[in-house]
């Protein structure tokens, strides 16, 4: 079967069919649920002729094959945000995600969460560094179960996270589609929190109006939205590791300056991980990670400036040797040319500005005056007109 016949059977009885398993599913964490939320995007039934084709020959029956192919569907991800397409916004490179779990150092029992969770890398991660631990069927039970959670608004990268989440061996996904700013954190009890939270929120997003009714502190910015909510989620005693644009420690307007006060009033924010530019392709932007426990107020800050020693791009993606030097001084919060430790009673409380300054030097990058930049700017267009002149000479 091919062409509009094959189209005609997966729109009109095949995924109809599917659909039912939601209905009769015993919850949204079972696998059932899932099947029966899938939808078909291929039009062309010649095109999916060709995609049933390549599956078939697709081997799942041993854990060896599926652990390989789990590499292949996570390389096939990279590739997507290397290009600057759609997966870019979904991932997040591992060597990061397995640094901030080594600092964080989940545990058996506790419950862990990523309310953006895109192609579920955090997830994933968490997971991988978990198993060796369940060595006994009620953890492994626990850590398939109770463990791993998260959310996700965007359609496909929610079916790119439960088919990931599914090829590491999560049999049945604990990932809800839905708009987490959509809940208004004042609704958030005391069930509903987690022990660890793991995240990379979207950078640069506008939310609506109506969005940001949900949230204390008003602002459009997606990340400092989804800040809030990874504040108000996260349980007492609790540990969290957010990737963050670098300019949420020194944006001076009211919604960034009260998150910072309420961040550091109400969680100790204990280390500041500031990535090099390059470590998120496509991103265009240089990020922090922020590590910080709830309850108890910021006394001090460890701030460690990443220096993996050459520019970061495509062809040099950060790699775990570039992390191994952060993770041993973190355990310590050991000075360094590239660590240094900021007392909060010297901060400005009416900025609560934590904009990083190397007292040792390291990498600082002296900052040219808006003056110099336009200069710069008039020199490379008369440049420009110059060749182009030359140009339309030959012509």
């Amino acid at each position: 079967m091919t062409g509009d016949d094959l189209r005609d059977f997966v729109d009109g009885r095949l995924f109809p069919y599917l659909a039912g398993f939601k209905q009769r599913a015993s919850g949204s964490n079972t696998i059932e649920y899932k099947i029966g939320e899938i939808k078909n995007k291929i039009q062309s039934g010649y095109n999916l002729r060709d995609v049933i084709d390549l599956v078939d020959e697709l081997r799942f029956r041993s854990q060896t094959e599926k652990h390989e192919l789990s590499h292949l569907y996570e390389a096939k991800i990279r590739n997507m945000g290397n290009a600057g397409r759609n997966g870019g916004e979904y991932y997040t490179p591992r060597p990061l995600i397995r640094a901030m779990i080594k600092v964080v150092a989940p545990k058996i029992g506790e419950r862990i969460y990523d309310g953006a969770c895109g192609s579920a890398g955090f997830l994933c991660e968490a997971f991988d560094y978990l198993s060796p631990q369940a060595t006994k069927a009620d953890d492994l039970k626990t850590l398939q179960t109770r463990t791993l959670y998260g959310k996700e608004k965007k359609s496909l990268a929610y079916v790119i996270a439960i088919m990931n989440m599914i090829l590491h061996g999560i049999e049945a996904p604990n990932v809800i589609h839905t708009n987490t700013l959509g809940e208004n954190i004042n609704d958030i009890q005391e069930r509903d929190r987690y022990d660890v939270i793991l995240a990379n929120p979207p950078f640069g997003g506008k939310e609506r109006k109506e969005v940001q009714q949900n949230f204390p502190i008003k602002t459009g910015e997606t990340a400092f939205l989804f800040l809030q909510h990874f504040i108000k989620t996260l349980k007492a005693g609790g540990r969290a590791a957010i990737v963050i644009k670098n300019t949420f420690l020194s944006n001076t307007d009211n919604a960034s300056t009260s998150i910072r006060k309420l961040l550091l009033e109400s969680c100790t924010l204990h280390t500041v991980l500031d990535l090099p530019g390059g470590t998120f392709q496509g991103a265009g932007v240089k990020t922090v990670v922020l590590f910080f426990e709830k309850g108890a107020p910021t006394s001090k800050v460890w701030f460690y400036q990443l220096n993996p020693g050459r520019n970061m791009g495509k062809t040099n993606p950060l790699n775990d040797d570039d992390l191994v030097d952060f993770i041993e001084r973190q355990k310590t919060f050991a000075d360094s040319a590239q660590s240094w430790s900021v007392d909060v009673a010297g901060i400005d409380t009416g900025t609560w500005d934590l904009s990083m300054k190397n007292p040792n030097g390291g990498d600082e990058v002296a900052l040219r005056t808006p003056l110099e930049i336009l200069d710069e700017i008039v020199a490379h267009d008369a440049e420009s007109a110059e060749v182009l002149a030359k140009i339309r000479r030959l012509l």
